[in-house]
């Protein structure tokens, strides 16, 4: 029997997969620890510590000119290192350079120019950007939706595991039902091929196919958007069909875009800030729709405030008034 110790890295990414975290937070933690040793000069974490921490995110922040969500993350990174691997306490560090976060406000789009970006769109393209803004979802809400989650009686969809791994309802347009029906249509017959063809098992997260061993051939825990081809799970080497790429909705988008003749600089989040701006608009109470969003604080939603039809601030200029 080999007594070899498992490299550090081994050991941080058999520490996230227990946790659950998701491939993303596993490889983003990876290299944000083995960057940082390479900062220090190649030197063991166990012989670092906080003064070591606090050099290397003030690096970040002063030459790396990272955003603060990167320093964040990092530190987030470097916690779950010397806590969760390491097993070492660390204090509380000060005297960290802060990354400045912008204050800036989100892109909106009118409905007429929403209108126009998704007459550029196509097929599932369409499909998802219409989700984006009808539903209010985050990209990778949408990108990683299950059929099960999708309710046309109640008209209704459920975000499981969003962000901060919380779950929340929102609403399903009655507009897009006729085409989503069709689409998972398409979906069944491709899951029905994969069974025939020995495969269409589908990654279940927290170890739901240890529990349920036949779950994971289950219709009802199939991508609603499912990728076009089979690949490899790069943790367990098993061969499925994993979601859809959210990179080539991303693009899709941004060619739609340029397409419709819009100056904005709009991404897929910016129909999902368009969503929130036009509910308000419609005069839905700010509660209700924090809670569309998915939002911890009242205070994230509020900064929609800033447009409804009237400019800066909600309020109309002395030229427009009588």
């Amino acid at each position: 029997m080999s007594s070899t110790q498992p490299s550090l890295m081994d050991q941080v990414r058999s520490a996230i997969r227990v946790r659950h975290y998701s491939i993303r937070t596993e490889e983003a933690y990876v290299n944000i620890i083995r960057r940082f040793i390479i900062y220090h000069q190649k030197r063991h974490p166990k012989e670092m510590g906080t003064n070591e921490i606090r050099q290397y995110l003030s690096h970040l922040a002063n030459v790396g000119q990272v955003s603060a969500s990167t320093q964040n993350q990092a530190l987030s990174a470097l916690l779950f290192l010397y806590r969760e691997v390491l097993g070492m306490e660390l204090p509380f560090i000060e005297g960290i350079e802060r990354a400045k976060r912008p204050r800036s406000v989100p892109v909106v789009l009118t409905k007429e120019e929403v209108s126009r970006v998704l007459a550029c769109l196509t097929h599932t393209h369409h499909l998802m950007a219409s989700l984006l803004y009808g539903s209010g979802l985050r990209l990778m809400e949408c990108v990683r939706l299950r059929v099960k989650d999708v309710d046309f009686a109640y008209k209704q969809i459920t975000v499981r595991d969003g962000k901060g791994e919380k779950d929340r309802r929102t609403v399903l347009p009655e507009q897009l039902i006729p085409q989503l029906k069709r689409h998972l249509m398409g979906t069944w017959q491709m899951h029905q091929e994969d069974l025939r063809k020995g495969y269409g098992r589908v990654y279940l997260p927290y170890a739901l196919d240890r529990k349920y061993p036949n779950a994971s051939i289950e219709w009802s825990w199939q991508w609603v958007f499912p990728s076009d081809n089979l690949s490899t799970d790069p943790r367990s080497g098993v061969v499925r069909r994993h979601h859809c790429s959210e990179d080539m909705l991303q693009k899709a988008v941004r060619r739609a875009v340029r397409r419709a003749g819009l100056a904005k600089r709009a991404s897929c989040h910016t129909l999902r800030h368009s969503f929130a701006t036009h509910m308000l608009e419609a005069g839905y109470d700010i509660r209700t729709i924090q809670e569309l969003l998915g939002h911890s604080s009242v205070e994230t939603t509020q900064i929609y405030t800033h447009v409804l039809n009237r400019g800066g601030k909600g309020v109309r200029s002395p030229l427009d008034q009588g």
